[in-house]
């Protein structure tokens, strides 16, 4: 399986809502750094994240775009709520080892009608 076609069953995997399911796509010591959040360390902890994220909200990936090159696969996105953003996954040995992704937290905050910390 090439890079991109494993960022694309992650996409199907991250709109079942399964975290578990999810998880097994990283590696167990992967980063999954969203950039309005601090960085998460670990497969289980990445898997506790999406089982928080899932709890609090529906996601939908839409998939725009998805490029690659050697290990790296950008993936650019949107939902139906009109939300964009990017990612940006390293794939070693067939998992994800590293994630880092933008988009603007406020504007998915308030569309999910979710709390907005006031810190």
């Amino acid at each position: 399986m090439s890079q991109k076609e494993l960022i694309t069953k992650w996409v199907d995997t991250f709109n079942q809502g399964d975290a578990s399911l999810l998880a097994e796509f990283y590696a167990d010591d992967a980063i999954n750094h969203q950039v309005a959040n601090e960085p998460i360390r670990g497969k289980q902890a990445i898997r506790a994240m999406f089982e928080q994220e899932f709890s609090q909200a529906e996601m939908v990936c839409i998939v725009e775009n998805v490029f690659e090159d050697k290990d790296w696969v950008i993936l650019e996105w949107k939902n139906p709520l009109g939300l964009r953003g990017c990612g940006f996954f390293q794939i070693v040995n067939g998992k994800i080892k590293f994630q880092r992704g933008y988009w603007d937290k406020l504007s998915f905050l308030r569309m999910h009608k979710l709390p907005i910390p006031t810190n």
